[in-house]
């Protein structure tokens, strides 16, 4: 286990907004709490886990992309995916997981990036960041209608959509992927995978109706270790984004990371 470092400010700007740091840096409240959005709060120490959270999976990245890793797992919080490319929502201040990916085109070797995110909300943030770089495929599953209810339609050969109804099943869940995901990574055949890896489509969680359960977060995983197998050298980053009971959030990361390290 590795604790991260902040990441650089530099490395933010190749994806957000030039100014979003100073934003956020100026909303960032010495004690208690400032709302940014009503779901989205600041506290004294949230600027400084943010970045943190943001420095841990780019040291991912550069780690699987030296050989130093096969795979890593980035136990983070906040969560990311919402972060679009100037504001922040939905709990998320720094977009994590696209900082990475557009960060990970200027290292040697990695010309092509897949994002694979199976929270159970769909990650507008990732597609508004990822949407105009070509080189970067964002495959998102996620309960429709539900929050965020943004850009959760565009239409770019680089982002697939995968909508699942409330109420939707593991069997469900695995048609609509397998329809989905699995031939636009063949064909995008990335040099790096990053999974935004959301566990709050469990069946337990609060915050959403979809009935996943550990053995299909599992089973997402193994297919997700194969295809970076056959295409990214099986370099695997995931990072933690939504999950909201406890038990389950616990119960599907382990099944998660148990296919990760095999």
């Amino acid at each position: 286990m590795l604790e991260a470092s902040p990441i650089g400010d530099e490395l933010v700007r190749q994806a957000h907004h030039p100014e979003l740091l100073q934003r956020l840096r100026q909303s960032n409240p010495e004690e208690g709490l400032t709302a940014l959005d009503p779901d989205t709060w600041m506290g004294p120490t949230s600027m400084a886990a943010a970045l943190r959270a943001a420095g841990s999976v780019w040291q991912g990245v550069k780690d699987v992309v030296a050989d130093d890793e096969a795979r890593v797992f980035c136990a983070v919080r906040p969560p990311g995916h919402h972060a679009e490319f100037d504001s922040p929502m939905g709990f998320c201040l720094l977009n994590s997981v696209a900082i990475a990916a557009i960060n990970a085109l200027s290292l040697a070797g990695i010309d092509r990036v897949a994002i694979l995110d199976f929270d159970v909300h769909h990650g507008n943030g990732t597609v508004d960041l990822c949407q105009k770089h070509p080189e970067i495929l964002v495959c998102s599953s996620f309960q429709d209608p539900h929050y965020p209810d943004r850009l959760q339609d565009v239409v770019a050969p680089n982002i697939v959509n995968t909508p699942l109804a409330a109420g939707a099943s593991g069997n469900d869940f695995r048609r609509a992927i397998s329809g989905s995901w699995w031939q636009a990574v063949e064909a995008h055949e990335p040099d790096l995978i990053l999974i935004s890896a959301g566990f709050d489509a469990h069946r337990e969680d609060p915050l959403a109706h979809i009935n996943l359960e550990e053995r299909d977060f599992a089973w997402v995983t193994g297919e997700i270790v194969a295809l970076a197998e056959q295409f990214s050298k099986g370099r695997i980053v995931s990072t933690l984004e939504g999950g909201y009971d406890l038990r389950a959030l616990a119960d599907s990361t382990l099944a998660h990371l148990e296919v990760l390290a095999r």
